[in-house]
């Protein structure tokens, strides 16, 4: 955060010229304090900032500084450049504007090779609305209250401090500190149903919970797919989790949640995939498999 501060400084005095230290805490929601020892920050880093005192006085930077002058190669340009490029795919007016801007302080044109698409396929909207307005809580450190499908039916309402937005196995979680456990909780973003971002801000806590926290500490299942299922274990799985067999057949052993969705996610292999451990597991898929033979007979 303090990096992003930081640029954000050096671009507002770029633009104005010159700005009073109130003017810029205000504009970046933190105290004078704050610019004050960012002043400080940045004059380490070797940028020409200076604060002049009196009537018409203010902070700004040497006539001369240019941003290209700046510590960065012509990589890091290019890749703030295409950090931009992704967050425009949210429809973010603000990154699209800034990444005008910074093409043309950096002397760069921004090469228009990636596009990102935060929805799912015959969703065009509401997803990215989604992705923006919990990115916007993250940011501005302001509680939501989100309505979530959790696992097998259950339907709740969360007040949550939302950390961060974490992208893992082909999806988007959001990590959260939740107000009703007193506890840290990963909600994956497709199960939040309603989002009210909420007047009240917070102050960041320490994340405490595990290292791999979307995953949990899960055991291993061990599944024997059909060669004709190739092409989704290969959507589904790493390849250092898959070994083929003589006969073209999958031998996949991961760590996966024994839940209602892993049930339903081999359920839809049908013939094509064959649990073999754990004995439970294989026990559940029967059953589940039968109370479908038996809903479908008639």
């Amino acid at each position: 955060m303090q990096e992003s501060r930081l640029f954000q400084i050096v671009y507002c005095l770029l633009e104005q010229g010159q700005a009073t230290a109130p003017e810029l805490a205000e504009k970046l929601e933190v105290s004078v304090r704050t610019i004050y020892r960012d002043m400080d920050a940045l004059s380490a880093a070797g940028i020409p900032i200076y604060a002049q005192a009196g009537r018409n006085g203010g902070i700004s930077l040497m006539k001369d500084f240019v941003l290209d002058k700046a510590v960065l190669s012509e990589d890091e340009k290019q890749e703030i450049l295409t950090a931009l490029q992704g967050l425009g795919a949210a429809q973010n007016k603000n990154s699209s504007r800034t990444l005008q801007k910074l093409s043309a302080l950096f002397r760069l044109d921004a090469s228009d090779w990636l596009e990102v698409d935060f929805s799912r396929w015959g969703n065009t909207g509401s997803d990215n609305e989604k992705f923006e307005r919990l990115k916007a809580a993250v940011i501005r450190r302001r509680t939501i209250k989100i309505r979530y499908a959790g696992s097998g039916g259950t339907k709740g309402v969360r007040t949550v401090q939302p950390l961060k937005l974490v992208y893992k196995a082909r999806a988007w979680y959001l990590k959260a500190y939740c107000m009703e456990k007193q506890d840290w909780r990963i909600f994956k973003l497709n199960r939040i149903l309603d989002l009210e971002v909420l007047e009240e801000r917070f102050e960041p806590r320490v994340y405490e919970g595990p290292v791999d926290d979307t995953c949990g500490e899960y055991q291993p299942v061990v599944i024997l797919f059909s060669k004709e299922a190739a092409y989704r274990v290969y959507d589904e799985f790493d390849k250092t989790q898959i070994e083929v067999q003589p006969d073209g057949s999958l031998l996949v052993t991961a760590k996966m949640p024994e839940d209602a969705w892993l049930t339903g996610f081999l359920l839809s292999f049908g013939t094509q995939a064959q649990v073999l451990s754990p004995a439970y597991l294989k026990e559940d898929i029967a059953k589940q498999a039968r109370m479908i033979y038996e809903t479908y007979k008639t």
